[in-house]
């Protein structure tokens, strides 16, 4: 996401958020290869229907604050704001290896429906 995107974050499955994780780090360029690794970030992972899935708030070199409001426990649903990225950074969802993207690469995400992945 760039400083000109909209940086708010959206659960992506209905599902109980059963972990819930804020990492202190760096603040690489978030397009750095490393920068999921190294850069400060929240893990939050939901099990739902469908399985288990991990997504990430990832900080970046001008992005240096992440607010969120869930908590471990809550129950969410799809589509639902949880929080935002500051000035602009990333996000990754890490699901089964069995799901699909409904988006294809290079897509600006303008309908928070187009996102949600299914099995």
């Amino acid at each position: 996401m760039s400083p000109l995107d909209v940086h708010v974050n959206r659960i992506p499955i209905d599902g109980t958020v059963d972990y819930l994780n804020y990492v202190k780090g760096d603040y690489l360029v978030a397009f750095h290869e490393k920068a999921d690794l190294r850069n400060e970030r929240s893990e939050i992972g939901i099990t739902g229907k469908y399985g288990k899935i991990l997504f990430t708030q990832v900080a970046g070199f001008v992005a240096r604050r992440i607010v969120y409001d869930i908590k471990q426990g809550d129950t969410v649903k799809a589509g639902n704001r949880f929080g935002m990225i500051k000035f602009g950074s990333r996000s990754d969802v890490i699901v089964h290896k069995g799901w699909k993207a409904k988006v294809k690469l290079g897509i600006k995400l303008l309908q928070e429906k187009q996102f949600f992945l299914r099995k």
